[in-house]
């Protein structure tokens, strides 16, 4: 059964050309299996789950040095959050003991064999680990404010020991990353503390404007940008600034970053909004719940007619399951889901563009593959 819930045509013809000009090439380049079969995919044949798909070696992960540098950051994100205080240290270290994909210091060091192919220093390594510590941070005090009870699996910090200490020990990640950028010079450090600024400006920018029907889609491409590809777009720069790449490259890979990083929220909120609650680990519509309006919402409501006048009618408050759901398949049935791909698509090019600026190398080309494999996950 292909794409259950992108049920229009211009949804399935956007999905299957990621497959075909994304996949199929990431695929032929970077991991040693049977293209035919990704075809197969295509076709509709047959859906592998998200974990299938996350586990084809994303191109992130297909460098030949991925696993030891996988290794490396964990091993540095591990000694980062160890304390004299062993209370200290299991508050820091509650959420990156649980896992994670450690994407943003995958690309920092990614980033950092864009130029000369060399090994990554351990300075893209610990660059990386500022940026996750920024990112696990947060996540602490996200928690807090949705009042959240698990993540990544695990009881949150929250949940577990109290708001008060979960505020604190995410307080403490970030001087923790403020700290190591510092060792890498002004330059990182500097970035980093506006990279923070720039996630408190777009949390605000969200809680803004939560319930509210009347979000934009201007206010909508503020926030992520601000609280999640500023991220990205940081840990990419560092990447750069650490191997004393030339400005251009700098600002290429600065680029490619923030597209990532658009990319990402936008897959995340399509996602929350198509996937099952099993495959999100958490109850599907989670951001409707929170009253977050995300880009198929508000698209859903700006085209008028029937179905934003129910959805207008639902939201705007909280709401019970009920209301959810029928929110939830009042956006997944008018195109709304299609128009958010097709945006996701326009920064998968502008990712790409900006790695035509970058020296070829398979670091490049990872940089290149990884925006269209990270869209095709959003395919339902």
């Amino acid at each position: 059964m292909a794409f259950p819930l992108l049920t229009d045509s211009v949804a399935r013809s956007r999905v299957a050309w990621v497959f075909r000009r994304g996949l199929a090439r990431a695929f032929r380049r970077t991991v040693s299996c049977d293209v035919s079969a990704t075809f197969v995919f295509v076709a509709g044949a047959r859906r592998p789950s998200l974990g299938e798909v996350s586990s084809l070696a994303p191109p992130l992960f297909s460098l030949t040095s991925s696993a030891a540098d996988f290794d490396r950051i964990n091993t540095a994100l591990r000694a980062s959050v160890t304390t004299n205080d062993d209370y200290m240290t299991q508050l820091a270290s509650h959420l990156i003991a649980a896992g994670g994909k450690r994407l943003r210091p995958m690309i920092s060091v990614v980033a950092s064999q864009t130029g000369d192919h060399r090994a990554a220093p351990d300075e893209a390594v610990l660059g990386g680990v500022s940026c996750e510590l920024v990112q696990v941070g947060s996540l602490y005090h996200d928690d807090v404010m949705d009042e959240a009870s698990t993540r990544r699996g695990v009881e949150t910090v929250n949940a577990k020991w109290g708001n008060l200490q979960a505020i604190v020990a995410g307080d403490f990640l970030l001087s923790r990353a403020s700290e190591i950028a510092a060792s890498l010079g002004t330059e990182v450090a500097g970035l980093l503390a506006r990279t923070i600024g720039r996630l408190c400006f777009g949390q605000i920018a969200e809680v803004r404007t939560t319930y509210s029907v009347d979000r934009t889609e201007e206010q909508y491409y503020t926030s992520i940008s601000e609280k999640t590809a500023a991220l990205f777009s940081a840990a990419a720069r560092i990447g750069g600034i650490v191997v004393d790449a030339d400005r251009a490259q700098i600002d290429a890979l600065t680029a490619w970053g923030e597209a990532y990083g658009m990319v990402f929220q936008l897959v995340d909120d399509i996602l929350d909004l198509t996937a099952t609650d099993a495959e999100l680990g958490k109850p599907a519509g989670h951001d409707l719940l929170e009253g977050v309006y995300t880009l198929p919402v508000i698209r859903t409501i700006a085209a008028g007619g029937p179905a934003a006048e129910e959805l207008t009618e639902l939201l705007g408050g909280p709401l019970d399951s009920v209301a959810c759901d029928k929110a939830l398949a009042v956006v997944r049935s008018n195109g709304a889901i299609a128009a958010t791909v097709d945006v996701a698509a326009t920064y998968v090019a502008a990712a790409q563009a900006a790695c035509d600026q970058l020296v070829p190398s398979p670091a490049t080309e990872a940089l290149r593959q990884a925006p269209a494999f990270l869209l095709a996950t959003a395919i339902r």
